[in-house]
């Protein structure tokens, strides 16, 4: 009751604040109501009045994902606001990340002077969602990956070059696994997670059964041994930046020499590249 009376609440002030005129309503001569009406998010969100209106007061009926995604459009939330009416709402969000991916000009920066040790943000599943030039040239070009390959878990599983290069694959992959499966503890039923699940249960046979052993484990610092084809051993550990509670599992994540050899080879690799002209993207 507590949590229906929240959304209720929450549902009221976000109607409030949005005018007709943001969503292409026209505002009529006679309106009193500041914001929307009931009548007009219902229209919006193709559900029915009444419906919307119990859900405003409190009532105990159901809902669908598919239905607060369309509500939340209608009243144009940002993702921090839907990510609330999901969770007071109760029900999973069909596309939690969707909005996630953009990141802020200070942490882009920040990604990006690191050079010219890699760097890379990614989110709980181990997806990558931006990175410097110096990841690239260490880890492969993923600007030209298909989005959804764009995943550390799936390339250490399926990708050739990625079983070439890193010498500790064995002991890697199994961790990895692990760790994926603890995290998907809080995200079973988000499709997102289940989708790269299953694609990697299809795909690869040694995923299959380290998924079988239910083994679970949890994040921890550890060097790492890259072959690189233009510099040789590159022996990194890496440091993580968490980026909650703006974004909940993101993480800034740069991978900094463990030997005074690695700290040369990666300079050699960034002038070899051009990267050390200290201009940034876009400037």
């Amino acid at each position: 009751m507590i949590r229906r009376q929240e959304l209720a609440a929450f549902l009221r002030s976000r109607r409030e604040r949005v005018t007709p005129e943001q969503t292409g309503l026209p505002r009529g001569s006679r309106r009193r109501t500041p914001g929307l009406r009931r009548e007009e998010v219902a229209q919006l969100s193709s559900v029915g009045v009444t419906w919307y209106t119990w859900l405003e007061q409190a009532r105990p009926i159901r809902v669908s994902a598919q239905v607060v995604d369309a509500i939340a459009r209608a009243l144009l939330m940002d993702p921090s606001e839907r990510a609330h009416l999901f969770a007071l709402a109760g029900v999973v969000d069909p596309r939690p990340e969707a909005e996630c991916t953009a990141l802020s000009a200070p942490v882009r920066r920040l990604m990006h002077r690191i050079v010219p040790y890699p760097a890379v943000v990614q989110n709980g599943r181990y997806d990558v969602l931006a990175h410097n030039r110096s990841w690239t040239h260490v880890f492969g070009d993923f600007d030209a990956m298909e989005p959804r390959d764009r995943n550390c878990l799936w390339l250490l599983a399926t990708s050739e070059s990625w079983r070439e290069t890193f010498l500790d694959r064995e002991e890697m992959l199994p961790d990895l696994t692990a760790k994926f499966r603890a995290a998907m503890a809080e995200h079973g039923a988000e499709p997102a997670w289940k989708e790269l699940r299953d694609r990697l249960l299809a795909a690869s046979a040694e995923f299959r059964e380290l998924w079988e052993r239910h083994e679970v484990a949890t994040m921890s610092p550890h060097v790492k041994r890259y072959q690189h084809p233009q510099v040789g051993l590159l022996r990194l550990e890496h440091r993580m930046l968490w980026m909650a509670p703006l974004m909940q599992a993101h993480r800034l994540i740069a991978y900094v020499p463990a030997d005074d050899e690695t700290d040369e080879r990666l300079e050699r690799l960034a002038e070899l590249s051009g990267e050390l002209s200290g201009e940034l993207p876009g400037e």
